[in-house]
């Protein structure tokens, strides 16, 4: 399990804004290449000049650029299920592989039509000419952009604060986000538990008029666990931690265990294997 883990994806590359920065960032990287590389190419078809050929250039890269957006939005729709860097690059290498293939496409109608003359190549040498802009183009900037986010992500790490979680001596829970800054305080009597979402965690406590409330910061379950150790909260799955004074029965759906709280809103929370002993333990 743990050396799976090693290959997973981090989650900050599959973050909605990640993901707009490195389509942004491609297709400027794609321009500036187009720019300086036609002059020296002998088998780019990109005009920039007000033509037939300049239509052309403009559609297809108007279609790349769909298909780049396309491709991310599917990708963090999937965030919640886990990607491997193998899965990563292999993602990345199919849209290469697509616009190659739109690429060649491409040019073939161009030729077809009179707009582009590419001297009777043939599919397989078009579509390696394509990669090598493909591979230039579209795998670079995106090394590039995971290279960027993994130096920010890492020394997001080392600069902030440890995030804290404390009570003082009215019982407040304080909860801070992963750069250090106080978000939310919430006395302890009033928390029920505190739900993982993808890299934000969700308090749920009790609101006005016994009405369920909820608070979202930008932190994660891990970062929080050790400081809630010693105030009556206790992880039971690797999405929640749960408030043990608010925790109405602990029983056995046939499946495993779960926790039912004391309030009538909030579904029963599963307890994962990993976390049942200590579950059972603090009950013993």
């Amino acid at each position: 399990m743990a050396e799976n883990k090693k290959h997973n994806l981090p989650r900050y590359l599959r973050d909605k804004y990640q993901l707009i920065a490195t389509v942004t960032f491609v297709a400027l990287f794609s321009v500036i290449f187009m720019l300086v590389s036609i002059p020296f190419s002998d088998n780019a078809w990109f005009e920039l000049r007000p033509s037939r050929a300049f239509a052309f250039t403009a559609v297809f890269f108007t279609i790349c650029l769909l298909i780049l957006i396309i491709s991310r939005r599917v990708m963090y729709a999937l965030r919640r299920m886990r990607m491997t860097y193998a899965q990563y690059v292999l993602w990345i290498v199919g849209e290469a592989i697509l616009i190659c293939l739109l690429y060649t496409a491409f040019t073939l109608q161009g030729d077809e039509i009179g707009i582009i003359d590419i001297d009777d190549a043939s599919f397989l040498e078009l579509m390696g000419k394509a990669f090598v802009y493909a591979f230039t183009s579209i795998i670079v900037p995106n090394i590039i952009a995971a290279m960027y986010f993994a130096i920010v992500d890492k020394n997001k790490a080392i600069n902030r604060p440890a995030p804290q979680s404390t009570v003082a001596e009215d019982k407040k829970i304080a909860l801070y986000d992963n750069t250090g800054v106080l978000k939310f305080s919430i006395s302890v009597s009033a928390l029920y538990y505190i739900e993982a979402d993808d890299n934000y965690i969700i308090a749920w406590y009790q609101g006005a008029g016994n009405e369920l409330d909820k608070y979202m910061l930008r932190s994660s379950l891990k970062a929080v666990e050790g400081g809630f150790a010693d105030k009556g909260l206790i992880r039971c799955h690797r999405k929640y931690i749960v408030n043990t004074g608010k925790i109405k029965l602990v029983r056995h759906n046939g499946q495993g265990y779960e926790v039912v709280l004391s309030h009538d809103a909030i579904p029963a929370l599963p307890v994962s294997k990993t976390y049942e002993p200590q579950i059972k333990g603090f009950f013993s």
